[in-house]
């Protein structure tokens, strides 16, 4: 697909993956309209580390999942569609799960609602890995069983049925991207990673919940792949696609491989208030990208150590914006 002219509207662009994918699309010459959530104070959030020139090309609109009639308007005359703006936090989930609903799966209608009526040619929704639960068998393919282990997976899997509704009810052209957690520049010190770097940079010890859960790592810049590939792919239309890198890492190996690359020592320390509900916890997550590789031609591209090291150096610039003393939900 060629990208120069094409008019795309992209939810969640402030976010840490919309930002880096927002960035992608302006620079391959698409004129972006990224909406934003609104605040007081017109913040950018992620999208205040993009460079200017990207900036200043990207018609930015505040407002909410949650309006079905600014949707439909934001909607209207747009070529393709990536729906990444949701409530991402599962610790904020078990405080707020009304508002985690609602913005995650009705706001993921209201914008199906618009794309049904609004001809898009393409709409890529996001989903998570988190959809499947801890693992019944690995790797996890697309036909795992869904579980709901949280609020937030359960609004993401309610999200997920909505966009397979709309494309088999009403044919609305829509694939479901599930990336496998991400990491990379940009990212809060809400995800594993930040918080383990910004603690190693700052304090005498590194304070976790549990050890022991799996996770499967992708560098940023490859899910905006995903992403971009996804929405150039006829024949991802109606598909649910895995991205991850086919690897797992425990979150104690994943401290280790960190205070490698930065050549510390740091003492490990598992706090009560940083764990999950037991039966919520999600022990597993390994991703089987067999259909991602079939389908739409995508792998991943970056290391582990490569990925760490990039976003090292980038914590490294912007430790203001992290705080080594708060568990962040």
């Amino acid at each position: 697909m060629n990208w120069r002219g094409r008019k795309v509207f992209i939810t969640g662009g402030s976010g840490f993956i919309g930002s880096h994918l927002t960035e992608k699309l302006v620079t391959s010459g698409a004129k972006v309209t990224a909406l934003l959530e609104y605040t007081p104070y017109n913040d950018l959030g992620c999208l205040r580390h993009a460079p200017k020139h990207v900036l200043s090309q990207i018609e930015l609109v505040a407002g909410d999942l949650r309006d079905p009639e600014m949707i439909r308007k934001m909607l209207r005359g747009k070529d393709v569609v990536f729906h990444l703006g949701a409530l991402v936090g599962i610790p904020y989930s078990y405080v707020n799960p009304r508002e985690v609903f609602e913005v995650n799966a009705v706001g993921t209608l209201n914008l199906l609602l618009a794309a049904r009526d609004g001809g898009a040619s393409k709409v890529v929704t996001t989903s998570t890995s988190e959809v499947y639960g801890t693992a019944l068998y690995t790797p996890i393919d697309e036909n795992h069983p869904l579980q709901a282990q949280s609020p937030y997976s359960a609004s993401k899997i309610a999200a997920d049925k909505i966009a397979e509704s709309f494309h088999k009810t009403y044919g609305v052209p829509v694939a479901t991207l599930r990336p496998f957690n991400t990491y990379g520049p940009r990212q809060s010190d809400r995800a594993i990673i930040p918080t383990i770097i910004i603690q190693a940079l700052k304090k005498k010890e590194i304070r976790l919940g549990s050890l022991t859960p799996r996770r499967d790592m992708n560098y940023v810049l490859d899910t905006v792949d995903g992403f971009i590939k996804t929405a150039e792919s006829p024949r991802a239309v109606g598909q649910f696609i895995n991205i991850g890198t086919g690897r797992d890492i425990s979150v104690g190996e994943m401290a280790a491989a960190i205070l490698k690359v930065m050549g510390k020592k740091k003492r490990i320390v598992t706090t009560s208030d940083r764990k999950r509900p037991k039966a919520s916890e999600v022990m597993q997550l390994l991703c089987d990208n067999t259909k991602a590789r079939e389908l739409i031609g995508w792998e991943p591209k970056t290391s582990l150590e490569a990925g760490l090291k990039h976003t090292i150096d980038w914590i490294k610039s912007h430790t203001e914006g992290y705080d080594a003393d708060k568990y962040q939900i």
